[in-house]
């Protein structure tokens, strides 16, 4: 009986763990009340993309300083994360329909020197 026992809890386990990891994981995590990258890199929002719009304005040079939160491209809307189609047609996540941007600058984990950049910049928030 305790090895039936044992065999029911182990599957289990194995079931809830495979569950587990087959669903889908938001694009970003909150730390320190920030929103951040699979990078660890602070997350930021451009003050001249309309918001829900489902388009980033933030291309070329823009895009080269400030590079975007790229999406796959079957990344499909999840809780407050919407994708937004980019000028060069690549997909880039956005938060509650603002575009997520990293900033060149920010060169380690936990950087947030962007915040403010231009008075056009912000640190994205949950």
């Amino acid at each position: 009986m305790k090895l039936l026992s044992a065999s029911v809890l182990a599957v289990a386990l194995l079931a809830g763990g495979c569950a587990t990891r087959s669903a889908p994981d938001t694009p970003t995590r909150t730390v320190d009340g920030v929103l951040i990258g699979p990078s660890g890199m602070t997350l930021y929002t451009f003050a001249r993309d309309t918001p829900d719009s489902g388009k980033s304005v933030c291309n070329g040079q823009c895009a080269a300083n400030w590079p975007p939160l790229i999406a796959p491209d079957n990344a499909k809307p999840m809780g407050g994360y919407s994708v937004v189609t980019r000028d060069d047609g690549k997909k880039q996540w956005a938060y509650k329909g603002q575009p997520l941007y990293y900033w060149v600058k920010d060169t380690k984990a936990g950087d947030r020197t962007g915040d403010g950049v231009a008075g056009a910049w912000r640190i994205a928030r949950p």
